[in-house]
C-alpha cells in the first residue's frame, strides 16, 4: 500500500528525544525518509535503526549542534552531499534557560537564541526555496502556549522565542502556501518528554494536575495533520486552546497577575 511519504524526505532537529523523537516516529509511519539530527548520536543511530526496523524507512543521522553558527549551513550541505533534498522540515530542537536573566551568562543567553530562533529562520531560509520551486512541501516550527500568554519571570527569553516562531510561521506561510508549501506553528502546553527535567524543574511541574499535560506522540500526530491542512498555527488540547483565547479576551493586566502567580510554582528564579 502506498504511504503518503514514499519518495519524499523529512528533516528533524532535536530528534534525540521527545516531541523531535515522536515526529520521527509519526513521519516514518507515513513512508517519509528521515534525517535526524540533535547533538546525542548515540540515540539518534538507536533511533534510526528502530525506524528502518519498524516501520521499513532510510534514517539518516547527522549529528549537529545548532548553537554553532555554522551549523545549520553544514547541515544542509551534508544534507545535500548525500544525494537528498527535504520536502519536510521539523524545527524542533530547544531547551530553556532558567532562573534570572541577570544570573546567566550572556554566552548561554546567545546559545540560546541561536537554536531558538536563528537555526529555525536559518534551515527555513535554506529549505524553502527548493520545496517551493518542487511545488510541495511541509514546515512545523514547534512553539509553545507559551507564546501566546504573558511571560512570568524565569525563562526569560522563552516565551519571547516562541513568540517570534509563532509570528515568522505566519508571516511564511503566508509568503509560501501558493507555492503549494504550508508552515505551521505547533503550540503545546505541557508535554510528557525529558524538557523538565533538563531545566531542573520536574519537582515543581509534576505538582500540576494530569489534565494539563499532553504526549509527545499526540502532540506529533496532531502537528503533523495541522501543516497537512496548511493551518498556520495550532495549539495542542482543548484546554491549551482555552487557556490562549482566555488571555486574548481579558484585560492584559489581569492575565499578567495570574500567569505570574501560578508561573512561580513551576519555574527556578535561582
Amino acid at each position: 500500500m502506498h504511504r503518503e511519504g514514499e519518495g519524499r524526505t523529512a528533516l528533524v532537529t532535536g530528534a534525540s528525544a521527545g516531541i523531535g523523537k515522536a515526529f520521527a516516529e509519526v513521519l516514518a509511519a507515513r513512508g517519509y525518509r528521515v534525517v535526524l539530527t540533535a547533538r546525542r548520536v548515540e540515540r539518534l543511530e538507536f533511533l534510526a535503526e528502530e525506524l528502518t526496523r519498524t516501520s521499513g524507512v532510510s534514517a539518516e543521522v547527522i549529528a549537529a549542534d545548532l548553537a554553532d553558527p555554522s551549523a545549520p549551513g553544514d547541515l544542509v550541505a551534508e544534507i545535500a552531499r548525500r544525494g537528498l533534498h527535504v520536502d519536510v522540515l521539523v524545527n524542533n530542537a530547544g531547551y530553556g534557560v532558567p532562573g534570572r536573566f541577570d544570573h546567566v551568562t550572556w554566552a548561554q543567553h546567545d546559545a540560546f537564541l541561536r537554536v531558538m530562533i536563528g537555526a529555525v529562520c536559518e534551515l527555513s531560509y535554506r529549505l524553502v526555496p527548493g520545496m517551493a520551486a518542487r511545488g510541495w512541501g511541509r514546515v512545523i516550527n514547534v512553539a509553545s502556549l507559551a507564546g501566546h500568554l504573558p511571560a512570568p519571570a524565569g525563562h526569560t527569553l522563552y516565551a519571547a522565542s516562541k513568540a517570534f516562531v509563532i509570528r515568522f510561521s505566519e508571516a511564511l506561510h503566508a509568503e509560501r502556501a501558493s507555492d503549494g508549501v504550508f508552515v505551521t506553528a505547533l503550540c503545546p502546553g505541557f508535554t510528557l518528554s525529558e524538557f523538565h527535567d533538563v531545566t531542573g524543574t520536574r519537582d515543581k511541574v509534576s505538582r500540576l494536575p494530569g489534565f494539563m499535560w499532553m504526549d509527545a506522540r499526540t502532540v506529533a500526530e496532531e502537528g503533523y495533520a495541522a501543516v497537512m491542512h496548511g493551518r498556520p498555527v495550532y495549539i495542542n488540547g482543548r484546554v491549551n486552546r482555552t487557556l490562549a483565547r482566555l488571555a486574548r479576551v481579558f484585560p492584559q493586566g489581569i492575565v499578567r497577575r495570574l500567569v505570574g502567580a501560578t508561573g512561580g510554582r513551576y519555574r527556578r528564579m535561582d
